[in-house]
């Protein structure tokens, strides 16, 4: 990871009340069944589930960067992470995968971007703004590249 530049993740506060990460589920579901396996056994521990970081500024720092060459973005975004999968949660390598946006979390939104064959991040619908989304639900505050859905 890139020292010199901040991260592009954060922790969030595990610790507030009532705010859930997906946590519990693994070995509780199988520790009465009859029948014990070799994880139970030895008591493996899951290291595989990542609970708790939100990646908010990549998305910010990736949309900035729209217009750019994409091995420049693409270098630098990995370089300031801990892995590089969540970079393709709003970048399309392809064409047919392409969206308009890309719905990150409960009610956060961010636009859609696609790598053009000339190796050009861009918007996949640039002319899609807060203003023009409508929110699916009245209790929630939804948003749209950080801004309010319906405001300018």
């Amino acid at each position: 990871m890139n020292k010199d530049k901040s991260k592009l993740y954060r922790k969030v506060n595990t610790r507030t009340f009532n705010v859930h990460h997906n946590f519990g589920g693994d070995y509780r579901d199988t520790r009465h069944s009859n029948k014990e396996t070799l994880e139970q056994a030895k008591g493996k521990m899951s290291a595989k589930k990542e609970r708790g970081l939100d990646y908010t500024s990549l998305y910010r720092f990736l949309i900035s960067k729209v217009g750019s060459d994409w091995n420049e973005v693409f270098s630098e975004a990995k370089s300031r992470l801990d892995k590089a999968e969540p970079i393709f949660a709003l970048v399309a390598l392809k064409e047919n995968e392409k969206q308009d946006f890309v719905r990150i979390g409960e009610s956060s939104y961010f636009s859609g971007l696609y790598v053009d064959h000339n190796n050009i991040l861009q918007l996949s619908n640039p002319n899609l703004k807060a203003k023009d989304m409508k929110p699916f639900c009245p209790c929630c505050t939804h948003t749209f590249n950080g801004e309010l859905f319906g405001t300018e």
